[in-house]
């Protein structure tokens, strides 16, 4: 869901792509999403989201937590899955992260 500079994804982009993943699958399923973006995989490993939803969304720091409106999407969506999240390497030369990468582009490209 994102790659290197300057070609790089940003978060809304990554995630939008986890809630639009994630919706499009059917049921109640085990899901492994991919991803190279901390930003994320660290909100459900270390469940920051739990936080924020009992702080009034603000973070440690006490300021409003970004892209509330898809966090509380992508929540959502979690809750509908067994959801697993990996961590990949955010390397040019790390194969799964070329392949996440490709598959979002082509997914925004349409």
């Amino acid at each position: 869901m994102s790659g290197a500079e300057p070609q790089t994804t940003n978060q809304r982009m990554e995630l939008t792509a986890a809630v639009e993943g994630l919706a499009a699958i059917p049921g109640r399923r085990r899901v492994h999403l991919h991803s190279d973006s901390a930003y994320i995989v660290n909100c459900f490993r270390d469940r920051w989201w739990e936080r924020w939803e009992q702080n009034g969304w603000k973070n440690s720091q006490k300021q409003s937590v970004a892209n509330r409106d898809l966090w509380e999407r992508l929540i959502a969506q979690t809750r509908r899955h067994d959801v697993i999240w990996h961590k990949v390497a955010g390397h040019a030369d790390d194969a799964l992260n070329n392949r996440v990468d490709a598959l979002a582009r082509g997914a925004i490209a349409g």
